[in-house]
């Protein structure tokens, strides 16, 4: 018997339509025990969103800082899991409030520790700087990092900005103004996460992962674009300046706190209509010249390693 336990957060109930899918090969096989936990923060994050929240969770979702989580139960907590899968979405470039909180908590120390791990996310398309964040927290859990299976919105990255604002303000994953297309992960990949899960399984009753990343990546599991690496690269390098200052003013005064996630709101505005289009014609000019590393983070990027 092999016990696998699915341990996820999903806001939206998205990542968790994509796992259940993605288990159920696992879950129809007479010699796989599933658990299902969900984690649970103390104080619920509403969907859809309204504005105000959405913006106010911009400083301690990027920096990381955890906020408390209803416990584990102990029956799921004190088991040992012959694998533990996964499932975080992303907010801010970072991963989300509850995903982070639980990687920093006592419960989480106890649940992966030398426990092989495959991480699935469930993005619009800006995880690549995430899912190393959470291979940091892994490491320090002393999780075995065996897998990562990323499902993300294929179309065009303004196109995608567009129909993700209409889902999650308006909390229907449906075309906006009948024209543009549904947002989020497709229909067709969050069906066919299955065919993950048949892979998941054969390593399994191998006992043996090494080469299951590898063959999770022959089969589509982790698409890397290289505009996406750039852009990931810049939007953390300008997220960091402006969560601190914004945090770091809350502190002393809330009032300013908010006046700054106000400001804050309008330049990423401007940043994702303006400078992301700019950062993509230098990254036009500068592909040949870079293709060689960019190959490199490639392949890096869709590997389980930590640099």
């Amino acid at each position: 018997m092999k016990d696998i336990l699915v341990l996820y957060y999903s806001q939206s109930g998205q990542l968790r339509e994509i796992l259940t899918n993605l288990v159920r090969p696992l879950e129809l096989d007479e010699n796989c025990t599933i658990t299902v936990q969900e984690i649970c923060p103390e104080e619920s994050y509403q969907f859809p969103w309204n504005k105000k929240d959405f913006i106010q969770v911009f400083p301690e979702s990027y920096l990381q800082i955890p906020k408390p989580n209803k416990s584990i139960p102990d029956a799921v907590k004190n088991k040992k899991y012959d694998l533990i899968i996964f499932g975080y979405t992303v907010w801010y470039l970072s991963p989300s409030i509850p995903i982070n909180s639980f990687l920093k908590g006592d419960d989480a120390k106890v649940l992966l520790k030398d426990t092989p791990v495959i991480t699935v996310n469930g993005s619009r398309n800006m995880w690549i700087l995430t899912q190393e964040k959470v291979k940091r927290l892994l490491v320090d859990c002393k999780a075995e990092l065996v897998g990562n299976i990323a499902f993300v919105d294929r179309h065009w990255n303004h196109i995608s900005v567009i129909t993700i604002v209409h889902w999650m303000m308006g909390g229907k994953k449906t075309k906006y103004l009948g024209v543009f297309p549904k947002p989020g992960v497709s229909d067709k990949d969050i069906k066919e996460a299955g065919k993950f899960g048949l892979i998941v399984k054969k390593y399994l009753f191998q006992e043996n992962f090494e080469q299951l990343q590898e063959t999770l990546v022959k089969d589509g599991a982790v698409r890397v674009k290289p505009f996406l690496i750039r852009s990931d690269k810049s939007g953390n390098h300008i997220f960091s300046k402006w969560s601190s200052y914004i945090y770091k003013v809350g502190l002393k005064s809330p009032k300013k706190r908010a006046k700054l996630l106000n400001f804050f709101e309008y330049y990423l505005q401007f940043a994702i209509w303006v400078f992301v289009p700019i950062v993509f014609i230098i990254f036009l000019l500068t592909y040949l010249p870079f293709y060689g590393r960019i190959k490199k983070d490639i392949k890096y990027y869709q590997s389980t390693r930590l640099r």
